[in-house]
């Protein structure tokens, strides 16, 4: 049975400009500055520096060459070039974006950038120093290769000896496996290759050079593991008749291990990018003054010589179907030279505008750094601050860092939402947690309080926050369970 249906749907569509400057605005700084470069690679009609003739840059805006276009649809109207509605219905003075964002020294700091090798190739050049056969350098590499970030190899050694017959045509048993094992687990950094985190600590313990305590620590670590994860530490005394000074410093070498081998390598496979603050925040006379990195507001032009060669085309009588292709071509170039230099000046009125807003409204915590004065701040006071979409002031906030007198701080991290305290008031939750990290950081070690008394002792300070809220928020500061805490 066939059924009609009527369906009405009201959608809007971004137009490709649209995409594009939000793409642009989402850029930091390091990034800004790569895609400036494709673009003027890309377009020879843009041009960098500032234009010779500064009377003559306007002819060109005024000229009207669609009398050469006869397809419509490869006009581009200046509706689709004009994305302020979008943006922002507010105009931004032309003093938060000029010149003065500058700095002297700008192009003298630039940070080179080195080639690193890789964590696993690190590993694999290291294998090169030993006197392997072929088949034990294959079976070495296979098992480099299985090793993750963290410097863990988490597969039994059945499955790899499987995987290396199905996959590498490597027919070997796990006898020769454990072999390479021990090969792979004479690297650096120590404990690499380990199965789990026992054998990782074992592995690094016995490159140490052994002492009483190193010793301790050892046999702790192989046979009495469960009791030094639990922290039991009564236990540990009893069954090595030890005194408390004793187990104190063996527990401190294994505290000095490294659980992760993988993660402290400088060169892993992980991008570790070189942050640059997009803004800066400086008090001058007790006052906040905000600026933009210069690297955001480079000076473009449109190439003169696109423009002379479009207005010999306009001034020439014969005009032939190859000219006429050519000028297509070169007025779709000045087009988009014209573009976007304009994106890029809405570019740096709305990161201007966007943080000279956070700064503002979170006045109080840049004049002195003090966390506790941060306010509860939604992307939406924000958004609604400068007339803004919500999801533009999440692309700056998200992306963009802002160099500070207390450090250079992701943006994002200066955002929160509101509880109420004792007196009703909306305080930050980015208040309570540094104040929880306060109260775990002067707790008795020997004793430390779980989250039921955390949460007592926070609602005697003015915050009414159950105990289930006090772990969600001690997960998100990365401090363990009390237990996890206890020191001897």
């Amino acid at each position: 049975m066939l059924k009609q249906f009527l369906n009405l749907k009201l959608s809007q569509k971004l137009s490709p400009q649209q995409i594009q400057l939000m793409k642009l605005i989402q850029l930091p700084t390091q990034a800004f500055e790569q895609r400036l470069l494709e673009e003027m690679n890309e377009n020879p009609a843009l041009e960098a520096g500032k234009e010779e003739d500064e009377h003559e840059k306007d002819e060109f805006e005024n000229e009207d060459y669609d009398d050469y276009d006869d397809s419509e649809s490869d006009r581009i109207e200046a509706e689709d070039i004009n994305i302020d509605e979008y943006l922002s219905n507010d105009e931004t003075p032309d003093y938060k974006t000029q010149a003065n964002n500058y700095s002297d020294d700008d192009e003298d700091r630039e940070t080179p950038f080195a080639a690193p090798v890789s964590f696993h190739q690190d590993l694999i050049n290291q294998l090169n120093t030993f006197i392997l056969n072929d088949e034990e350098r294959e079976i070495a590499e296979f098992l480099v290769g299985s090793i993750d970030d963290m410097g863990y190899i988490r597969r039994s050694v059945p499955d790899m000896v499987d995987d290396m017959a199905f996959t590498q045509g490597i027919y070997t048993d796990e006898k020769m496996v454990e072999k390479m094992l021990q090969v792979i687990h004479e690297l650096e950094p120590s404990g690499v290759g380990a199965r789990d985190l026992q054998e990782c600590l074992l592995l690094q313990l016995k490159h140490k050079t052994p002492t009483e305590y190193v010793e301790l620590a050892t046999d702790i670590i192989e046979n009495q593991f469960d009791a030094f994860t639990k922290k039991h530490y009564d236990k540990l005394l009893q069954k090595y008749n030890v005194s408390n000074e004793q187990l104190k410093k063996a527990i401190h070498e294994i505290e000095k291990l490294n659980p992760k081998p993988g993660g402290s390598f400088t060169g892993n496979n992980k991008v570790t990018e070189n942050v640059v603050p997009d803004f800066a925040i400086r008090i001058v006379d007790g006052e906040l003054e905000l600026t933009l990195n210069g690297r955001n507001a480079p000076s473009l032009h449109v190439s003169k010589d696109y423009q002379e060669m479009m207005q010999t085309y306009k001034d020439s009588r014969d005009k032939s179907a190859q000219q006429k292709d050519a000028v297509q071509f070169i007025k779709q170039k000045l087009d988009s030279a014209k573009w976007f230099i304009d994106a890029i000046r809405q570019r740096q009125e709305t990161l201007f505008v966007t943080m000279n807003a956070i700064m503002h409204y979170q006045g109080d915590y840049f004049l002195d750094g003090d966390e506790t004065k941060l306010k509860p701040m939604i992307l939406k006071d924000i958004a609604d601050m400068v007339g803004l979409d919500i999801s533009t002031i999440s692309r700056v906030a998200n992306s963009k860092y802002v160099e500070t007198p207390y450090g250079t701080k992701l943006i994002k991290e200066f955002f929160s939402e509101a509880m109420k305290n004792d007196q009703g008031e909306d305080v930050s939750t980015l208040e309570i947690k540094k104040i929880l990290q306060n109260t775990i950081e002067e707790e008795d070690k020997k004793k430390p309080l779980p989250d039921d008394q955390l949460a007592e002792i926070l609602k005697e300070k003015g915050y009414p926050i159950a105990r289930r809220t006090i772990a969600k928020y001690r997960e998100q500061l990365d401090i363990p369970v009390a237990r996890m805490r206890k020191k001897m």
